[in-house]
């Protein structure tokens, strides 16, 4: 009888924690990412190209850490640690499968503002040159890494309390146009923070609003105290830079190894640094001597915390909106998913936990530049080289103005606004400002209402019948957008459109197998890539068709052109036929600027009924086409 009692009461304790044990499972796949596709990995496949890609990021991460360290105002080896460390910290918990994470321009540009504000140079002439435990470093360079630890410990836990608020949804208020302005006018002040290594001018630390004008008044009244040896040198190295990157940009598919152009001028240049002593013979600043060994981990000095939370906050928003951007971006391009609020956990602890080992702050970069050092000393010229052409990416960005302004000129202007505030005052005001005035200028635009509806189907079926025979009706979906169009609603626009699709099809699985078909080949391309192979299978039999009324459509802006350009070339991909009625002039033009729409065929028409009078003409061609090709 007690081993019956005891037998029932195990069951009993099974029951009841089973459950738990599967959500805890399934909470750490999901905060833990790497559990979900550590378990799948193919070796076979995967392990020679990751292998690859692995030794040529470490190459480019070595270089960028130490020019990003000499930005962040610290010692050079302290950016090789910002190098490592995070990168693995986000491999456990980063959701971006293409997203290079570690020293980053936008974040050291931020984080030397609290370092030369706390730890100026005239502090080096007032303390002792007595080395300290720790890689043999003098005290002046190891309070000047525990501020930029801390700068980047403070600026973790703001993302990582985001996290737990949940902010990461929020993330639809940053559109384009403010993304875009924000890191060029960052990257701007990088820039112009490296004249004074380009020019090898001794420049005194300015901080402030105007600080972008400031430098370069103080440049063009000093402008005969430029060394030519340091101008000739920076100009020589971005043209070695440029040229050879456009190089291996143009037959990258014809070479297997793209040519670490930047480890050659490196290696160059120390040798160079070494035969000359440029340091004595021209007055050139160099690196110096790099310590061996990671040190022990330490705690960041926590009374200067209160003294940097301008520039944590400055660190959290721009590194991650700069780090989300390009995780969106590369999961848009490889067809995969990311939670905006776990890469919030995944910035904040790789910022955190790596600050206890002398790290500056991090995030995901635009572009690594492919270099590695390997001697003692290198000038700090060819070093402020490779951070602007490493710019080049963001930089280049003053192209979207054209873009901007063909299809929305309310974005352009909003860009153009973002920018001017970003140099004048700094990349985290800007970034606020250019949030606030697309909200501003959004809602004195339009009111809040629902972004789809199904149009009255029965009556569209009444009125094409009677000009065409009713069997084009049962591949067509007809759907209506009733407002406008618009950073705040295009996320909505997409799960509705999806909803809709779901909920029609499901209502006619009884009709026949081209339903299914129709319903299979609309729902793949907006799921993100995650369908089953027989969901992205298109039809067999006859073409899928969408129309999209936008009579109701009453403005727009670039957010709204790229969903709806989105929606058309992800069913193109999947032979679903997207045709758009009562379209304004404005619309179609923004369109065809903006996406490489099929020129072969009309997707405008003037009316619902004219959009399915053409699905129906085509009909017989589409199935000769289709059998000809079978």
């Amino acid at each position: 009888m007690t081993g019956a009692k005891r037998k029932k009461k195990n069951v009993l304790w099974s029951k009841m924690h089973t459950p738990h044990w599967e959500d805890f499972k399934q909470w750490c796949r999901k905060r833990l990412p790497i559990l979900e596709w550590a378990p799948h990995y193919n070796l076979k496949e995967n392990l020679l190209p990751d292998t690859v890609s692995g030794i040529m990021l470490a190459v480019q991460q070595v270089t960028q850490g130490l020019a990003f360290a000499i930005l962040s105002s610290v010692h050079p080896v302290f950016g090789l640690y910002g190098s490592l460390f995070p990168a693995l910290i986000y491999a456990m918990f980063g959701m971006g499968h293409h997203v290079a994470t570690g020293t980053f321009a936008l974040t050291s540009l931020i984080s030397a503002n609290a370092v030369e504000r706390l730890v100026p140079l005239s502090v080096q002439n007032l303390t002792t040159q007595s080395n300290t435990s720790v890689l043999g470093l003098s005290d002046f360079e190891m309070q000047r890494i525990g501020v930029a630890a801390a700068v980047s410990f403070l600026g973790g836990v703001i993302q990582v309390a985001m996290f737990v608020l949940q902010l990461g949804s929020a993330t639809f208020l940053l559109t384009e146009p403010v993304i875009s302005a924000m890191t060029t006018g960052a990257a701007t002040h990088v820039v112009t923070s490296q004249v004074k290594y380009l020019l090898g001018m001794k420049i005194p630390y300015i901080s402030g609003p105007l600080t972008f004008f400031y430098i370069y008044a103080y440049v063009f009244e000093n402008i005969k105290s430029v060394r030519l040896e340091a101008l000739l040198l920076s100009l020589l190295s971005i043209t070695v830079l440029v040229l050879v990157k456009e190089l291996n940009e143009q037959f990258k598919r014809k070479i297997k190894v793209v040519l670490p152009v930047d480890l050659v001028l490196i290696i160059a240049s120390s040798f160079a640094c070494y035969c000359t002593s440029m340091e004595k013979t021209y007055g050139l600043e160099v690196v110096g001597h790099i310590p061996k060994g990671i040190p022990p981990p330490r705690a960041p000095p926590m009374h200067v915390l209160s003294a940097v939370i301008t520039e944590a906050f400055g660190v959290a928003l721009v590194g991650y909106v700069a780090s989300l951007a390009l995780a969106q971006g590369s999961a848009k391009k490889f067809k995969y998913s990311v939670d905006d609020n776990q890469e919030l956990l995944a910035h904040g602890l790789s910022n955190v936990i790596p600050s206890f080992f002398f790290c500056i702050p991090s995030a995901a970069a635009m572009g690594r530049t492919a270099v590695l050092y390997s001697t003692r000393a290198k000038t700090q010229c060819v070093l402020a080289s490779i951070i602007v052409v490493g710019l080049k990416g963001m930089l280049i960005q003053f192209r979207d103005l054209k873009k901007y302004w063909n299809v929305d000129k309310i974005d352009w202007g909003i860009w153009v606004s973002t920018y001017v505030f970003t140099i004048c005052f700094a990349a985290n005001v800007g970034l606020l400002f250019g949030v606030v005035c697309t909200i501003a200028i959004v809602i004195a635009r339009f009111p809040r209402a629902k972004t789809l509806s199904i149009k009255n189907i029965k009556e569209m079926e009444f009125k094409v019948k009677t000009e065409v025979d009713g069997e084009t009706l049962k591949q067509v979906k007809i759907v209506s957008i009733n407002n406008p169009l618009v950073f705040l609603n295009v996320k909505k626009f997409h799960t509705d459109l999806i909803n809709i699709i779901q909920k029609e099809n499901a209502s006619n699985l009884l009709l026949d197998d081209i339903s299914k078909c129709e319903q299979n080949t609309l729902l793949s391309p907006l799921s993100n890539g995650n369908c089953s192979e027989e969901a992205s299978q298109p039809c067999q039999n006859e073409k899928c068709s969408l129309i999209l009324d936008c009579s109701g459509l009453t403005f727009f802006d670039y957010s709204g052109v790229s969903m709806l350009v989105e929606v058309y070339m992800d069913c193109k991909n999947q032979s679903v036929d997207v045709s758009l009625a009562h379209c304004t002039a404005s619309l179609i033009k923004a369109m065809k600027y903006h996406g490489n729409l099929d020129s072969e065929k009309p997707i405008f028409f003037e009316s619902v009924s004219a959009a399915i009078s053409n699905i129906h003409s085509n009909k017989n061609l589409s199935k000769l086409s289709d059998h000809s090709e079978v």
